[in-house]
């Protein structure tokens, strides 16, 4: 059986930061890595965010708590989980993923952890450097066919190592800057392109 790796922000659920933005009214809080491809200097930019406006973790868990899967993903996790292994590469944060992966079925989850002082987010812990591009290889050395879908500049690791690798409703500058790699709009285009 194939295993099939989806990147979790922008592909099954909305990005989490711009939803702490909208409901905080902090709008430095909307960039995400299709603005800042650098993950460590996004991440570190978010953190003197939060430290600046004392934004806690509760108060973000409080957001993503009223968050749902993006329409159709719950029809398109459950599809997928009927073809292939199903494994969700993600850079967000099992502090931040855990209830919407309750509301797609749990599936796996690999990702990061924050480091939290009474409260506060004043750190983070990659499980590696590139990750995604490591997890792939990984199933590669157990014998799995890979395939991948992601939106954005964060998922070209896991898109190239990819014995298919397709690009999920990105935008126009993520498609300008990696032309060569396929690209879908829509879980129907998704599927077509997975089978």
């Amino acid at each position: 059986m194939d295993i099939l790796c989806l990147d979790l922000e922008g592909v099954l659920v909305p990005e989490i930061w711009q939803a702490v933005a909208r409901d905080t009214g902090i709008d430095a809080l909307n960039k995400t890595t299709r603005d800042i491809p650098v993950y460590d200097e996004l991440m570190r930019m978010r953190l003197a965010v939060l430290a600046r406006h004392d934004l806690r973790l509760p108060t973000i868990q409080g957001v993503i708590a009223g968050l749902e899967p993006l329409p159709g993903a719950v029809d398109f996790v459950a599809w997928a989980r009927e073809r292939f292994q199903l494994v969700v590469l993600s850079d967000t944060f099992y502090d931040f993923a855990m209830p919407l992966m309750a509301k797609l079925g749990y599936p796996v989850l690999l990702c990061h952890r924050l480091v939290v002082e009474g409260g506060r987010i004043v750190d983070y812990r990659l499980r590696q450097a590139d990750p995604k591009r490591h997890a792939v290889r990984a199933f590669h050395a157990m014998n799995y066919r890979v395939l991948a879908a992601g939106d954005s500049f964060n998922d070209l690791g896991m898109l190239e190592e990819a014995d298919l690798g397709i690009f999920f409703n990105a935008p126009a500058g993520v498609l300008a800057a990696h032309p060569d790699i396929t690209s879908v709009t829509g879980y129907a285009e998704l599927q077509t392109a997975l089978t």
